[in-house]
């Protein structure tokens, strides 16, 4: 209906319904209406009309939409007829000498129950009406606090959603037994899976922006043992940004339940490096590089230069960063590779960075078993390309990227990076440029990581293969990941290994029954395989071996690794050496120099 139509017929009904509870009232204290005059009966019902329709206007009652009714408009009713009232017993005194109270009063008592009862009674119908008639679910929200109300609020009034809330469950035992917006308070957590059942809770949202990591994990352990589908509301930024609204609910992921709080960032120290600034990153079209690149323009560098070797993943970064930061950023998309030294030295060249990220690599344990040889020619033999360029012209600050897989590597991918960061902390010791590498462990999400190989066996019904049962993995996600490479580059000195605290190491095995539990299956529907473990990979990993430990923290769960330094002439000697060798006698070194082990290797270098 239009607002036109809308108007129209609310004015009419209320027409009939002040004109109505004139003379019922008057009928009610005289059936006979002997006692007043036909002049003062019309010039009463005459001016109710007219105040009527004119504080109904002035409350804009006529604007609302009553099927989201409450207390604030039922409120605004009880002024507006009452203001009407006064002014008809005002009009009575002045033109009749006198007020026929009880007639007004029995009016103004009709009054509000025949408008409020045919604006609220709209709303009753389309709850239970018109909702019953719809596939509407049972929820159960998790949460009574201000986030948990504002989604129930949401729910209630929002006709689009097909989600009914129940129940409140909270870990405040003051709020027990509690109503809040009509919704009970039925307990707390543990009575989660109990209140499913006898409740017929078919949803559960959890809303508690600021639930720390482990209480999720706890609440989520919870809601797995039931069969209801488990949300939760956005995240607080996307809430305050107003990038999505407190309704758009979204699933449990598995970087939600990683147990551990975020990084945060020194946005001010970032900012000083980076706005204004010329920023490239090598591997842009990557997982890891494409996020540093959406972080990094958050700070308003005056240009960023996208080098990568795939021309489809550097066309999809250009085009999103251009649609979003057009006219504010210069966004150079370059195609590169950085075996090429010539080309890397002429993009140097040409663009005079003032901070490069170094994201591009071979990162695959098992492929790069297979293929010794291009692991030495791209983590290696690329990372010195453009190491050596970016001191060539002047690089400010020049941050690589390496793993935890560096740390004492039975495997070619974490010898070649051991490789790269010995690469820049020698460069460091002779160079302006500050150089720096940043090792992290898995990243959630990122290519040929383990959750999209999960997910994709579980679309599959299963089984999803593990490789050990006991086997560990330390896990950030992407953006996490991202902002410690970003916050490495200010905190940069020359030569520092940064390490990220993360927390405790996962089991794939959880990791994996987390995601099968997150997709709406139970273990015994997919199940979960066990294939042993593939070449080169390790049971755990580490992030400093115990030479290179140093407990104090330089930024908020941020550490500085120890790692040993090797002379230039030696490391030179190696790398050149490197591709002469066979590919057994490559991979024999790499993991032989890369665990301290010269003495194996006393024939290809003095290292005296």
């Amino acid at each position: 209906m239009t607002y036109g139509k809308r108007l129209t017929v609310l004015a009419l009904l209320d027409s009939v319904i002040v004109l109505s509870s004139v003379y019922f009232s008057y009928f009610i204290l005289n059936p006979e209406l002997q006692i007043f005059k036909i002049p003062m009966l019309l010039t009463t019902s005459l001016t109710l009309l007219i105040c009527h329709h004119l504080f109904f206007s002035i409350y804009k009652l006529y604007n609302k939409a009553w099927e989201y009714a409450s207390v604030g408009e039922l409120v605004a009713i009880v002024k507006a007829v009452t203001f009407t009232i006064i002014v008809t017993a005002i009009m009575q005194k002045a033109g009749f000498g006198n007020i026929y109270v009880r007639a007004l009063m029995i009016t103004w008592m009709i009054h509000v129950l025949l408008i409020g009862g045919s604006r609220f009674s709209w709303r009753m119908f389309r709850d239970n009406i018109i909702n019953k008639q719809q596939n509407i679910k049972r929820t159960l929200i998790i949460g009574a606090g201000a986030g948990g109300t504002l989604v129930a609020r949401q729910l209630l009034h929002n006709q689009d959603v097909e989600l009914k809330p129940v129940a409140f469950i909270d870990d405040d035992p003051k709020k027990f037994r509690l109503d809040i917006l009509g919704i009970p308070v039925v307990g707390d957590s543990r009575r989660i899976a109990n209140t499913v059942e006898k409740l017929n809770i078919e949803n559960i949202v959890i809303a508690i922006p600021s639930l720390a990591k482990r209480e999720l994990n706890r609440i989520f352990d919870e809601c797995a043992k039931t069969k209801a589908k488990t949300q939760i509301i956005p995240k607080i930024e996307d809430l305050m940004t107003g990038k999505i609204s407190v309704n758009q609910f979204r699933e449990v992921q598995v970087e939600d339940l990683l147990g551990r709080e975020p990084v945060e960032l020194d946005i001010g120290s970032i900012s000083e490096k980076v706005s204004g600034k010329t920023v490239l990153v090598t591997g842009a079209g990557g997982s890891i590089g494409s996020e540093i690149c959406r972080q990094i323009c958050k700070f308003n560098p005056r240009k960023i230069v996208l080098v990568g070797h795939g021309e489809n993943s550097i066309y999809q970064i250009d085009m999103e960063l251009r649609n979003k930061y057009r006219g504010q950023i210069e966004i150079v998309p370059v195609i590169g590779d950085i075996q090429d030294r010539n080309r890397i030295f002429e993009i140097m060249e040409q663009h005079s960075p003032f901070v490069v990220y170094h994201a591009a690599a071979h990162k695959h344990v098992p492929m790069m078993e297979y293929n010794p040889r291009e692991a030495v020619k791209n983590n290696i033999f690329g990372t010195r390309n453009v190491a050596e360029a970016a001191d060539t012209f002047g690089v400010h600050t020049f941050v690589m990227i390496s793993s935890d897989k560096a740390v004492n590597p039975p495997n070619v991918m974490g010898a070649t990076k051991r490789f790269a960061e010995m690469i820049i902390q020698s460069m460091a010791t002779r160079s302006q440029t500050k150089f720096v590498a940043v090792r992290f462990g898995n990243v959630l999400g990122s290519r040929g990581s383990v959750i999209p190989l999960f997910k994709k066996q579980i679309q599959a019904g299963g089984p999803v293969t593990v490789t050990h049962e006991e086997m560990t993995r330390y896990f950030m996600t992407i953006p996490e990941a991202s902002r410690l490479v970003i916050q490495a580059g200010s905190l940069a000195r020359g030569g520092e290994v940064f390490v990220l605290d993360m927390g405790e190491p996962v089991k794939i095995v959880d990791l994996a029954k987390n995601l099968i539990k997150l997709s709406g299956y139970t273990l015994e529907e997919i199940g979960i395989r066990f294939t042993g473990l593939r070449p080169g990979e390790k049971m755990y990993e580490e992030l400093l071996n115990e030479n290179e430990v140093h407990p104090e923290q330089v930024f908020e769960k941020i550490h500085i690794g120890k790692a040993k330094v090797v002379h230039a002439d030696v490391l030179r000697k190696l790398i050149d050496s490197l591709l002469d060798m066979s590919e057994q006698e490559m991979h024999d070194t790499l993991i032989n120099v890369a665990n301290n082990r010269f003495e194996s290797v006393r024939a290809l270098v003095d290292v005296n």
